[in-house]
């Protein structure tokens, strides 16, 4: 489980990492000394990109947030059978002891 949260602590790290650097070209193309009209290309050509990756990489969240939720189902569905084994066995012996004292 410990591993289940590394990695989405390695996503929001890299969701920020992205974000920076977006944040970071942006930056750098307001201050760069171009025309008008370059300028609203590139802004356009960076927000194009940014919005596009940042699709891609919701996508991706998507996925692995719906595995880790599928794996955690499994876990739990097989802890809940062996708990449930453990108290049928814990009834059965309790039942056995108890035949075993009214006989004794």
């Amino acid at each position: 489980m410990a591993e289940q949260g590394r990695g989405s602590q390695v996503g929001t790290v890299f969701l920020a990492f992205v974000a920076g650097a977006a944040a970071g070209a942006g930056l750098t193309l307001l201050v760069t000394p171009k025309s008008g009209e370059q300028m609203r290309g590139s802004i356009k050509d960076l927000t194009g990109d940014t919005v596009d990756k940042i699709k891609e990489y919701a996508v991706e969240a998507q996925g692995k947030i719906m595995e880790t939720f599928e794996q955690g189902k499994e876990m739990i569905l097989d802890r809940k059978s062996i708990l449930a084994s453990a108290l049928d066995a814990g009834r059965d012996a309790i039942a056995a002891e108890r035949e075993r004292l009214k006989k004794g």
